[in-house]
């Protein structure tokens, strides 16, 4: 399950949301080949592998997640193999073992409750541990990030990432208190930033949109979510089946215009516009549907925290995949 910052106290076990929803829009046929590039503890991969007799490959940039997968894979007698890395790099990954095309790809955004459930993994403000925020074990960490970052720069991660309103007050507590003493632990970051934003009558904790803007930060999640759009894109074959859920407005938004892009359904030119040379794009996929499938009654009764998910699915044209900018 994918968790916003504010779910960090929800333990109840791993729970893929939308499980049912994310297997119909993918269809799993017998022989086929999918792709569930964020493994997490492979809630959707185990789905899949159960729905047909078909082969599934998990990739995870968290080295834990593939300790994990390689648990799983034993139980699958070879139908699932794991790939650490980076899903915005799918195809390349999937190259490297000799597969051009699948029949499906899933995606769920965000951080997995494994990852936000451990202190030491930095994700949440509700217990103390180190202010890392890495999905993997590489790069920058958001202890680096507050303590190095110039305070424009901060306050505009915070305000575009976070959507937080005082961004610029925030950083600008941030970088006062990192001249006294470096900021390393969540339970700093956390403080400094409710002393300067007041608690809001929803009940969210004030330090939520600034550790969410600084994990996206990090792990340059939007980003990754782009490259991995085109590398899917890239790799699916004809009438193969594209699922994505999201859990924040961000997300959903880049995976809507994506889909919105990508299947014709971009607003017309303006008729005053200057007459392109460029030939309108053939549709490189169809929307399974135009609204995005959000979770039941049911579900929301059983895991209120599954409230903000959105999945959005699509299926693969015959048209070649779009060229990207360089």
């Amino acid at each position: 399950m994918t968790l916003h910052q504010d779910d960090s106290t929800y333990k109840s076990g791993h729970i893929p949301v939308l499980l049912a929803e994310v297997v119909a829009a993918l269809a799993p046929r017998d022989g086929g080949v999918y792709v569930d590039g964020t493994f997490g503890r492979g809630g959707y991969a185990r789905a899949i592998l159960s729905a047909a007799d078909c082969t599934v490959l998990g990739i995870d940039r968290d080295p834990s997640a593939i300790a994990a997968g390689a648990e799983m894979a034993r139980e699958f007698d070879g139908r699932l193999t794991m790939i650490e890395g980076a899903f915005g790099s799918m195809d390349a990954l999937l190259g490297e073992v000799g597969i051009g095309q699948v029949d499906g790809v899933t995606l769920d955004l965000g951080v997995s409750s494994p990852q936000i459930d451990d202190p030491a993994r930095g994700f949440s403000f509700r217990a103390d541990g180190p202010l890392d925020m890495r999905m993997g074990n590489h790069g920058t960490t958001a202890a680096d990030a507050v303590n190095t970052m110039d305070e424009g720069d901060l306050a505009n991660v915070i305000f575009r990432l976070g959507e937080e309103r005082l961004s610029r007050r925030v950083a600008r507590a941030i970088v006062q208190a990192r001249t006294e003493a470096p900021i390393e632990r969540t339970s700093q970051l956390a403080e400094i930033v409710r002393r300067v934003v007041p608690k809001s009558k929803d009940g969210i904790d004030p330090a939520t949109r600034t550790f969410q803007a600084l994990r996206l930060h990090v792990n340059d999640e939007l980003g990754e979510l782009d490259r991995g759009l085109a590398a899917a894109e890239r790799l699916l074959r004809p009438e193969g089946r594209l699922a994505v859920v999201s859990f924040h407005s961000l997300e959903d938004r880049q995976v809507k215009e994506f889909l919105r892009q990508r299947s014709g359904n971009a607003p017309a030119p303006s008729r005053h516009a200057p007459v392109g040379t460029d030939a309108p794009k053939a549709p490189t996929f169809r929307l399974i549907s135009r609204k995005p499938v959000t979770p039941g009654q049911a579900e929301l009764t059983h895991n209120p925290r599954a409230r903000s998910a959105r999945l959005r699915a699509a299926e693969r044209t015959k048209a070649p995949a779009f060229e990207e900018a360089a």
